[in-house]
């Protein structure tokens, strides 16, 4: 399954979630496991995850959320430096995932 980027919109006001660079990861990190998980899948399905952040100085924020949310052995990372996102959105994630079994 290709998931294309999520920014971090919290669905339930449609606004970008606050709080840094840290909460806006966790928010991209849930919208994407919540479409994981409407087709039955979650993290331990994923295989490859590209993050682009608008900041670079925001890595270890942004990697201390991602090894959070993985287990070892993580996932295949890709990080880019973007000039701007859609929304002014700091970050955007993307993954893909494929069914164990």
């Amino acid at each position: 399954m290709f998931l294309s980027g999520q920014t971090p919109l919290d669905p339930s006001t449609g606004k970008l979630a606050g709080g840094g660079i840290g909460a806006q990861t966790a928010q991209c990190f849930a919208n994407l496991f919540g479409v994981l998980a409407d087709d039955a899948l979650d993290e331990a399905d994923v295989v490859k995850v590209n993050v682009f952040l608008t900041d670079m100085d925001d890595f270890a924020a942004m990697n201390e959320v991602y090894a959070q949310r993985f287990s070892e052995p993580f996932p295949a990372r890709t990080t880019i430096g973007v000039a701007a996102l859609p929304l002014a959105a700091s970050v955007e994630i993307e993954l893909i995932a494929r069914r164990r079994g």
